[in-house]
C-alpha cells in the first residue's frame, strides 16, 4: 500500500492531459511540454546482483574482488528515483526511460532494467502494470524509451519486442502517425513506443531512437548552459525530443564528496535547476522544449511545473 506522503506529494495528477484546455488537444504531442523521469527503474536496484557489463573493466574487475563495497557505492549513485513506476505515472510524470538488460550468464529470457547494476524488478512485471495503469487512464498518453539492452543479442531483441508488442497491442500508436490528444483519444492510442536498436525497424508500431540531450557533468550551471546551446541550435522538427534536467557525476566527484549521493547532490541543485524550467516554453518555435526529464521527480515540485508550462501554448497562433 503506498504511503500518505506519497499520497499527498504526487497531487492530482493523473489524468492531467485529459483535463488540458481543449485548444491544445490538436496539438502534436511534440509541442506540448512533458514530464519523464530519468532512468525511471532505479528504485529498487538489486544491490546483491554484479556490476553490468556495460560498466568499465576497471569497475567489473573490483566487483569480482570486492562486491561488498563495490556494489553499495555503485547502487548509491545509480540511483536516480525513489518512487515506483505507478507511483510516477499517478503523480503525472508521461515519459518513462526504461534502461533494459540481459543478466550475464542467465540462460533465460527473463530482461530487467539495469543502471551500474541491475533491478529487482522484470520488463515483463513493469510493462504489464503500465498498461493495466493505462486502461484505468483511458485518456492518458505515455512516451516509452526503451534503450542500453545491455548484454541483448538479436535474438533476445525479437524476444523483447514481441513481449511488448503483446502487452501493448492496439494501444501502440503508429510511427506513421502525428499523435495528438484528439487522435490518440479518437484510435485508442496510449503509448509511443521508442525502440533505440535496429531489430525494431521493421515494426510499424515502434518508433525510432528519441534524441536526448544531455550534458554529462555535475555542475548545474554547465548542464543549463548546455541546454541553451542546445537550444540555440534549434529543436527537432515534428519529432520527439528531451532535454535532460541530470546531473552526471564523474569519479573525481564521487572522491571528491565520499558522504554524498545522487540523490543529495541532486536535490541542492533542484532550485536552481527549476528556476530554469519555469522560464522555458513548450511548441514549434526554435527554442521550445518538449520532454523534459529529470532525477527524483518526487522531491520537489518539477512535475507540476512542466505541467504547468502548457498554458504557454495558449498564447501561441500556431500550434502544429
Amino acid at each position: 500500500m503506498r504511503s500518505r506522503q506519497v499520497q499527498v506529494a504526487r497531487g492530482d495528477r493523473g489524468d492531467w492531459m485529459s483535463h488540458l484546455p481543449e485548444k491544445l488537444w490538436e496539438v502534436p504531442l511534440w509541442n506540448l511540454a512533458i514530464p519523464g523521469s530519468h532512468d525511471t527503474m532505479t528504485d529498487r536496484l538489486d544491490e546483491c546482483s554484479r556490476v553490468v557489463r556495460s560498466e568499465s573493466l576497471v569497475l567489473r574487475a573490483l566487483d569480482r574482488c570486492f562486491p561488498c563495497v563495490t556494489r553499495p557505492c555503485v547502487k548509491r549513485w545509480a540511483t536516480t528515483q525513489t518512487w515506483d513506476i505507478l507511483d510516477q505515472l499517478d503523480a503525472g510524470i508521461r515519459f518513462l526511460d526504461l534502461r533494459i538488460a540481459h543478466k550475464t550468464h542467465d540462460a533465460g529470457n527473463t530482461f530487467y532494467f539495469a543502471h551500474g547494476i541491475y533491478s529487482q524488478q522484470t520488463v515483463k512485471d513493469t510493462v504489464t502494470c503500465v498498461a493495466q495503469w493505462l486502461w484505468e487512464h483511458p485518456k492518458e498518453v505515455v512516451v516509452i524509451a526503451c534503450s542500453a539492452f545491455d548484454g541483448m543479442d538479436q535474438e533476445q531483441h525479437l524476444e523483447l519486442i514481441h513481449l511488448l508488442r503483446r502487452v501493448f497491442e492496439r494501444r501502440l500508436c503508429p510511427k506513421t502517425e502525428t499523435p495528438s490528444l484528439s487522435l490518440c483519444w479518437r484510435y485508442g492510442y496510449q503509448v509511443i513506443l521508442s525502440y533505440d536498436d535496429g531489430a525494431a525497424e521493421p515494426y510499424c508500431e515502434l518508433w525510432p531512437s528519441i534524441d536526448y540531450w544531455w550534458a554529462d557533468t555535475p555542475d548545474p550551471k554547465d548542464l543549463i548552459s548546455y541546454l541553451e546551446g542546445r537550444k540555440q541550435s534549434g529543436r527537432p522538427t515534428e519529432a520527439f525530443f528531451v532535454a535532460g534536467m541530470n546531473l552526471t557525476e564523474d569519479f573525481r566527484y564521487i572522491l571528491q564528496h565520499p558522504c554524498q549521493t545522487m540523490r543529495t547532490m541532486t536535490q541542492r541543485a533542484y532550485a536552481f535547476l527549476l528556476d530554469w524550467i519555469r522560464k522555458q516554453h513548450p511548441g514549434p518555435t526554435r527554442t521550445g522544449l518538449n520532454i523534459i526529464c529529470a532525477d527524483f521527480v518526487g522531491d520537489s515540485e518539477f512535475i507540476h511545473i512542466v505541467i504547468a508550462l502548457n498554458q504557454g501554448n495558449l498564447r501561441g497562433a500556431t500550434l502544429d
